[in-house]
């Protein structure tokens, strides 16, 4: 797993690491990093010798990593060109340095450039670019290089204007985002928030994480972990010469009606995509689903299921009696559930509390925004990752909440981000596809936090899978789901 560091950490870490090295050694090796990823992009548009590059400067240390970078490329033969966003306040020795370089000072964006270096602001700013800033960077989408395309946008360690601890980006009277939309962005020592969460996360492009010597002085807990591949692969349950269909887990699945049944054929081909050996399906939709899925035991009620190791409850139950007799069924057993669509529909009124707060095993729920707001009665907000924490805790269950970057938060305060999805999964039933894949990673024995964790990431890979074909249905992820968990052996 990467980390993902806050602000606070991160500004920690510089000073004790600084404290041990020769003063303006920290941003020579910033900007020396910054400056090769520069080099790169420059090359693959033409060549770096006699390359236009255009650096955004502010008044920080954002803006002196962007002049030291500059001086670097103007020795390699590119025209190096800086406009200062506060030219009284620009980093001195950084921008001595450019112009004994070569490099020159510029009023205002004028073509040709090949590369904006974004050096505006780092992650000491808050509450979006300023107008003047702002203007500027409206401007960029104006800038042709050499070969006529689009000018390339690098971000020092962070787009400038987005809200570093949370991801969040503040929007103008017309709701444009008052931030920059890099192509790439080279962070430095740290991952931040920023750059893998909220709406922050598609300004900041191709993340380049460059190393700087920070990692041993970041202390404590990060703000959050990013699943990569390779954890899904530790995670998985193996198999063995001994397993059998009850050895490798039972997942129950309460979910569709006569009125819904595309939600229980739905929530089973997820179910079925998993390691568990065997699914049992409890509901009105026993016909639909057998007919799709003949491996299935199907009965008509959650007490007349048998024995499961977890418990799929919720996508298209519906919300009357019936329904929450069910609900109230799957919460009485003593395995690891989750609790998906109608089932939190029927939590919101509160009459079930008790029944979330008397269980032992563990509770995964699984709100988009607008169940979340139901549940909570607030919306998300700007701060995903403390939203879903605070849910979290409150209902003493794992969180995953829903949307182009998930968020997974546990009661004890740790949250996870999933980088694979995508907007191809916003469409009708992929979230039951999810939810039975998460069941029956639960019944094979997976901890609730690494299940949602894996189901997350390997949804997302499904969903982007299934896109290759064209527009995506909620089939075509069940399809697209089994040939990538076969990767995982």
């Amino acid at each position: 797993m990467r980390s993902v560091w806050r602000v606070a950490d991160v500004r920690a870490a510089e000073a004790g690491l600084m404290g041990t090295l020769p003063e303006g050694t920290l941003m020579q090796r910033a900007a020396a990093g910054l400056a090769r990823r520069a080099a790169l992009l420059l090359a693959e548009r033409g060549g770096v010798y006699g390359a236009q590059v255009l650096l955004l400067v502010g008044s920080g240390d954002n803006g002196g990593d962007a002049l030291y970078a500059g001086e670097r490329l103007a020795r390699r033969g590119v025209q190096v060109s800086a406009l200062l966003l506060t030219p009284g306040r620009a980093h001195a020795a950084g921008l001595a340095a450019l112009r004994a370089a070569g490099g020159r000072l510029v009023p205002q964006p004028a073509g040709p450039v090949d590369l904006v270096l974004d050096g505006i602001v780092g992650i000491g700013g808050t509450g979006g670019l300023r107008a003047s800033a702002d203007e500027v960077v409206q401007r960029l989408g104006e800038l042709r290089g050499r070969d006529g395309e689009r000018a390339t946008i690098l971000a020092v360690d962070v787009p400038s204007g987005v809200a570093v601890d949370t991801g969040h980006v503040p929007l103008s009277a017309s709701g444009r985002p008052t931030a920059v939309r890099a192509d790439v962005t080279v962070a430095f020592g740290a991952l931040k928030p920023a750059l893998v969460v909220g709406p922050a996360a598609a300004l900041a492009g191709q993340v380049e994480l460059v190393d700087i010597g920070l990692r041993p002085w970041l202390r404590g807990s990060p703000a959050l972990r990013v699943t990569e591949w390779s954890d899904v692969v530790d995670w998985w349950p193996e198999l063995g010469p001994a397993s059998e269909k009850y050895s490798r887990g039972v997942v129950g699945v309460s979910t569709g009606s006569a009125t819904y049944p595309g939600a229980a054929v739905l929530s089973v081909g997820g179910a079925l995509a998993g390691p568990t050996g065997l699914v049992r399906y409890a509901g009105g939709a026993r016909a639909e689903v057998l007919h799709q899925h003949p491996s299935v035991i199907a009965s008509g009620r959650v007490a007349d299921a048998g024995r499961v190791q977890a418990w799929v409850c919720g996508s298209g139950l519906g919300t009357g009696e019936d329904a929450a007799a069910e609900l109230r069924a799957v919460l009485a057993s003593p395995v690891p559930v989750v609790l998906d669509a109608d089932a939190l529909t029927l939590l919101v009124d509160g009459s079930l509390a008790d029944r979330l707060r008397g269980r032992d095993a563990p509770i995964v729920v699984t709100p988009h925004d607008r169940e979340f707001t139901r549940l909570c009665g607030e919306e998300p907000g700007a701060d995903r990752v403390g939203s879903a924490l605070r849910l979290a805790a409150w209902m003493n269950a794992v969180v995953l909440l829903k949307g182009d970057r998930t968020v997974i938060g546990t009661p004890d305060g740790r949250a996870y981000v999933n980088p694979t999805g995508t907007a191809a999964l916003a469409t009708g039933g992929t979230g039951d596809v999810l939810a039975g894949l998460l069941g029956s990673l639960l019944a094979a024995g997976m901890p609730a936090d690494r299940a949602a964790a894996s189901a997350a990431y390997l949804h997302g890979l499904a969903g982007r899978e299934a896109a290759r074909g064209g527009p995506v249905t909620a089939p075509d992820v069940v399809t697209a789901l089994r040939p990538v968990v076969a990767r995982l052996g």
